[in-house]
């Protein structure tokens, strides 16, 4: 990754979604029809993650959250499963460097606990090495579930009344975030599919509540920087209401100018 400096969106100077979240699909199928092993696909998909975090760097989106491997993904073959877990490990310690050049905070979210010692040690060293770099956070959702991260929280949340430390009446939206994966952190602007699904695949269900939604036929081998501009110039052809009217927005926008 060489060192890079920040912009708009090229030359079209559009507006940067502050955080982007990608569900990367596509790798199996993408190998498939070159007549390779699944595997293959998730090392060509490898080199698609690096270019979408230099291009997301760039271009001066502040949060990136990949869905990498999911809680259902555990259920896949053994050997694909293991296929993964080894890519993860070497894109890490390949990565390290040029995320301390480019100022790139390494975060997860999942149950890290679940990963194999050895992967989950080298995670652990490049996250407190990233600790104190602030450009960018990159989010690797890692053994997660959407709806095992609203679970955990709960149950959290019913210790703390349990111990007393906490009134049930008390809890409301803000509280709960913070007891999920992503506290501290905006929820996405605009979330990515690629390889033609059109379905949440139970991820960050409470966090994309008010993401705008893209959808992309390009399976994930073939994404690159300019599937990645196209995705951000439509995201800048909605109108984001957030409940209200269109009139409303308009006239909010109006008095801010």
């Amino acid at each position: 990754m060489p060192e890079l400096g920040v912009m708009t969106c090229d030359s079209a100077d559009l507006p940067v979604p502050a955080h982007i979240a990608i569900i990367m699909d596509g790798n199996g199928r993408w190998a498939e029809e070159r007549g390779q092993n699944r595997l293959f696909g998730h090392k060509a998909g490898a080199d698609s993650v690096r270019e979408v975090v230099e291009t997301a760097r760039s271009l001066g989106v502040r949060h990136l959250t990949l869905y990498t491997f999911s809680t259902e993904n555990w259920g896949r073959p053994q050997g694909e499963v293991s296929g993964l877990m080894s890519l993860l490990q070497n894109y890490l310690r390949s990565e390290l460097k040029a995320m301390l050049k480019n100022d790139i905070r390494l975060c997860c979210l999942g149950e890290v606990q679940q990963l194999p010692a050895e992967v989950r040690a080298v995670l652990e060293k490049s996250m407190a090495e990233t600790a104190r770099c602030g450009a960018m956070v990159l989010n690797l959702a890692l053994s997660y579930g959407g709806r095992n991260e609203l679970v955990r929280a709960a149950q959290a949340l019913a210790r703390e009344c349990e111990q007393g430390h906490l009134h049930w009446a008390d809890i409301g939206e803000k509280m709960l975030a913070g007891y999920l994966y992503s506290a501290g952190q905006p929820d996405p602007d605009l979330l990515i599919r690629t390889g033609g699904e059109r379905r949440l695949s139970n991820f960050l269900l409470w966090q994309l509540s008010y993401a705008e939604l893209y959808f992309t036929e390009t399976k994930w081998p073939d994404f690159r920087r300019q599937h990645l501009l196209e995705a951000i110039a439509a995201y800048n052809q909605r109108q984001r209401r957030f409940g209200k009217t269109g009139g409303q927005m308009r006239q909010h926008t109006t008095g801010q100018s």
